[in-house]
């Protein structure tokens, strides 16, 4: 018998492959294959457990073609827009699944809140409640921000899974309670956007235009965190990683390099810092109402 291990950091790590032209490094089609099983490969051997993909492109097929044998990830897949009409919703979370070569998914997540909230909500659950007794899918849930309440739509829907933006410079997520109340639902919460579009990597010149005005506060805190020794993605994964009420964290790597040192910065020792004074709103000027101007951006990322 095996005795229980304690739980270290890598185990919430989830990973999200990247494939976009301007983060993958260009190469040919077999390179670029070899190149993404040396990543999946990487990633197991790291013991990251948990994949998250995107019906984009052709990034499921490119995944279905990699996958180290056998397999040890358990992967989710997100929905197309239910604008394409709630049939072809059911069809392409299928066809997701012949694409990434997978008997069966461990998560099938509605892409945006949205969806569920609009008139056609309940018939694109029920489709999806379809594939999980069916034994497509062993969860369901959806995807969404602090706006779109997802805690209602928790108590409306009952999810398995709810993958929220949360991370260091946006935490409305844990200010507001939204992570408290999706717990006290029985809810799993996955966190996305935790890079927070990679804006504490930024100098204040190649700021997007709409950040401008934030450029002074995360200069603050990127000298903060280079006082106190900490590297900004040690930071924003330690924050990310100490949510108690997060069971998963979604990480956008597109290298093995970049998993290496995602995977580095989760073991590193939790750094001792104000995590309140990292955000770029206090949570008393975020509770409620319209997003404040600029936190949308650092809530895009997957």
């Amino acid at each position: 018998m095996i005795p229980n291990r304690a739980p270290i950091p890598v185990d919430k790590l989830a990973l999200a492959v990247v494939h976009a032209p301007d983060r993958a490094i260009p190469a040919p089609a077999g390179a670029r294959e070899e190149s993404l099983r040396f990543l999946l490969q990487t990633a197991a051997d790291s013991g990251v457990t948990r994949v998250a993909t995107r019906p984009d492109g052709d990034g499921e097929r490119w995944l279905g073609q990699s996958w180290p044998f056998p397999s040890p990830f358990q992967v989710s897949v997100r929905t197309v827009p239910v604008s394409d009409g709630v049939d072809r919703v059911e069809a392409r979370a299928r066809r997701s699944l012949e694409r990434l070569g997978l008997p069966r998914g461990d998560a099938l997540l509605v892409s945006s809140a949205s969806d569920l909230a609009g008139t056609e909500g309940r018939a694109l659950w029920d489709k999806l409640l379809a594939l999980k007794d069916r034994g497509l899918y062993r969860r369901i849930g959806f995807c969404a921000s602090v706006e779109d309440g997802p805690a209602l739509l928790a108590r409306r829907f009952q999810p398995d899974v709810v993958q929220l933006k949360c991370n260091l410079l946006d935490q409305r997520a844990q200010r507001t309670g939204v992570l408290s109340e999706l717990a006290a639902l029985d809810v799993t919460v996955h966190a996305s956007s935790i890079f927070a579009d990679g804006l504490l990597f930024m100098n204040s010149e190649a700021l997007p235009v709409e950040m401008h005005r934030h450029g002074p506060t995360l200069s603050r805190i990127r000298r903060r965190l280079a006082e106190a020794r900490v590297d900004p993605m040690q930071a924003t994964l330690a924050y990310a990683l100490g949510l108690p009420e997060v069971t998963a964290v979604v990480a956008s790597v597109a290298s093995a390099a970049e998993l290496r040192a995602v995977v580095a910065a989760a073991h590193a020792p939790t750094p001792a810092l104000d995590w309140a004074s990292m955000q770029l709103e206090p949570a008393t000027a975020t509770a409620a109402g319209p997003n404040p101007r600029g936190l949308g951006r650092i809530s895009s990322a997957a």
